[in-house]
This record gives structure tokens, sequence and C-alpha cells, in this order.
């Protein structure tokens, strides 16, 4: 599995396979970050109280301190309690820039807070000095060795490694390294993207408009019967959990796990086909989470757009295309032919869009998808798989 970033590095990740041993190592080498992070946390909300900065040279000073004080910390490697301070420190300044930038409270980053024991996930950060790679197995500092289920090679040296487990007990291994770009064949051909409910994605291609999938719809019964299992089963407080509860926790995490492979399984397929039939790709620049507050907040998770969106951006940088993210602003309100824009907006219970200036009917989704192309700069008349009229398709860096 590899992800694309906009530096050209990508993430590879792989499941490992952990021994009792390494197991311990890990276990232990995370209660020491956590522990790191949550002093973080009670020294920046102290430097607020006292109006004093708290940035990640003096959380750096702070841990020298630490280790220099308890030898439990000094036992552990410094660099993934090195790279804690790191996130932290840049959770923090996003969540202050959010403010300062006075977002929307559903847009903003919260602050950081405390990592429980029994709540947070392991997470270990490792750069370059801090792990190698040995004869297939990746080795840690601490001396801890793991063996990786290679399912392809790295293309290049790796910069950084995560290595982290999640709700299942399942530890993975996530590789930073440089891109592989992969160019396609040109096909002279264009598309605009709109994000949507009733469908996750409406394209100028009929062929390639993505249905809503409803993974998470299909699944809800046995989801729900197995939270009904825990509920039944939850301890009282100060009770340890009981077989049955944990049990009944691993199938709620089993489920949901599932529901995002499927999830992720669809996207791919879908933006893979998108990328090898355009060159440039209008996507709306569509950001979900509002959605969480309304009353389609279930089917709007359901239909995954930001795992949609991701995949194909992803996608696309991967394979050398054009693209182009488009601002949402006024989408339904522009033609997508003449560029006229109405008095006022279509409320949701109106599909279909009629321009009062050149008088255009089109399914509303269809005209947004258009509208997204005429943002772009491109040549809307390739939309429909023709030759293009004017100059070969730019390309985005």
């Amino acid at each position: 599995m590899a992800e694309v970033g906009e530096d050209g590095r990508a993430r590879y990740t792989f499941r490992l396979r952990v021994s009792s041993t390494a197991r311990t190592s890990l276990l232990s080498e995370w209660d020491r970050c956590r522990w790191v992070w949550n002093q973080s946390v009670a020294a920046s909300r102290a430097a607020y109280k006292a109006k004093e900065k708290c940035g990640p040279a003096r959380l750096d000073r702070m841990l020298t301190g630490w280790r220099a004080e308890h030898d439990w910390l000094r036992e552990g490697a410094s660099v993934p309690q090195q790279q804690i301070i790191r996130n932290f420190a840049a959770s923090r300044a996003k969540a202050v820039k959010d403010i300062k930038t006075r977002l929307p409270m559903w847009r903003r980053a919260g602050m950081p807070r405390y990592k429980k024991k029994t709540v947070a996930d392991p997470t270990l950060n490792y750069t370059r000095r801090g792990f190698r790679l040995r004869d297939g197995r990746l080795h840690l500092a601490g001396g801890i060795v793991l063996s990786v289920v290679w399912s392809r090679e790295l293309p290049a040296d790796p910069s950084s490694v995560r290595v982290y487990r999640d709700a299942l007990g399942h530890w993975y291994a996530s590789f930073v390294a440089p891109a592989e770009v992969r160019p396609l064949p040109e096909t002279g051909a264009v598309i605009g993207v709109d994000w949507g409910v009733r469908e996750t994605a409406t394209t100028t291609s009929d062929e390639h408009d993505l249905p809503h999938p409803g993974h998470g719809r299909k699944a809800a019964g046995k989801l729900a019967g197995y939270q009904r299992m825990m509920a039944r089963r939850k301890p009282k407080r100060g009770q340890p959990k009981s077989k049955g509860y944990r049990k009944a926790r691993r199938q709620v995490a089993k489920t949901h796990k599932k529901i995002a492979r499927q999830r992720q399984d669809t996207a791919r397929k879908w933006a893979k086909k998108v990328v090898t039939d355009f060159d440039a790709l209008a996507v709306e620049d569509f950001r979900p989470k509002f959605l969480a507050k309304s009353t389609m907040a279930r089917k709007a998770a359901d239909a995954a757009i930001a795992a949609t969106k991701r995949e194909l951006i992803s996608m696309a940088r991967k394979h050398g295309r054009g693209l182009y993210l488009v601002h949402p602003a006024h989408t339904t309100m522009d033609c997508g032919r003449c560029g006229a824009r109405a008095k006022h907006a279509l409320p949701l219970s109106e599909r279909t869009y009629t321009c009062t200036a050149c008088r255009a009917v089109s399914p509303r989704d269809k005209n947004s998808a258009r509208v997204m192309l005429v943002r772009a700069g491109l040549n809307p008349a390739t939309a429909d798989r023709g030759r293009p009229d004017g100059p070969p398709v730019r390309r985005a860096a």
C-alpha cells in the first residue's frame, strides 16, 4: 500500500511479524514515549498559564533533563522520544494557527491532550539514524528486531519508518521513501469530478461516475449486534474486562476495519480507471467534515468522500497526470455552458439545473462537474473524449 504526498514521497505500509520479546520491547518503548507526550502536554499547559512560550527547543531541553533524572526513561532509545516531541509541537502549532485564523469550531484542530494507556494505540516513529534494514528484517534502536512481510520492494532507501499497532492487535511498519512515478499513455481527454452523497463522485463522463457503495449500510446489522454485545458485557468502573467483552470489542474492530478496506478498495479501483482514461483531472476541493453535523451524517460518512478524494489525488501523482483542485464555492449556482450565475442557491431537493441565461438544462451534479473543468481552465470539449481544440493539456506541478 502506497500513498503519494505533495513532496513526491510515498508511504509504503507492510505487515509485521512480532515475537513475544519484540512485543514486550515495543510496548515498553511506547510507555516511555507516552509518558514524554503527557509531560509535554503538562508543560505546555503550565507555560500557557504563565504566558510563556513552549516550543520544540524548550521541550528538547526538558527531554534531556527528564532522561538524566529517570533511569527507566534513559533505558529507551532517544529517537522515538524526540520524534514524539516533534509530533506534539506540530499538533500544537496547527491548533494555535487555526485559532488565530478564526476558523469555525468544526474545522479547528484540537489542542493536544493526554494519551491514556487503555485508549491510545502504540505508535513509534524512527528517523534514518534510528533504524536499518538488514537481511529483510527491520532493526530498531534499542536492539528490537522485527520480521517484515514484504509484499513488494521499496523503490529507494526509506528516510523514516512508523511502527504502530491497530485495534485488532496487528503490527505494521510504514516506510517513507521517494515515490516512483509511472507515466501512462496520453489520451487527450480531461474530466471534471464533483463530490456528493447520493453518488460519491459525479463526473463529466457517464462511464466514470462512482455510485454510493454503501459498505457501511450493508454491515450495519452485524455491527449493531456486536455493539449490543459490548453494551451488555461492559464491566463496571474499576473492574477488569471480561473475556466476552474483549471478544465482542474485537469483532467490532474487525468489522470496522473490513468496511474501511472495502471503501479503500472501491476508491482505488475507481481512481485507477479515471487516471488511466484521462490526462487532466479537475477535482472539487470539497471538505466534507461539516456534513457530520447535518442530517446526512451517516450516509456521508458511508460515502467516504475524503478517502476517495485522497486516493484519486495520490493515483494522479503516481502516474504523472494533471491535477487541479477547484474551490467548491458557488459550483451549484454557475452554469457549465455559459458561466452565468444564478441569483439564489438551489435547495438540495432540486436535482435539475436550469440556466436562466442560455436555458441549458442538465442534472445538477453533472453541471457542477462541468463547472470544475471551466474553473480549472481546461477545454470542456475534451470531456466527451474528443480531441482538444486548444493547446495541449497543462500539467500540474
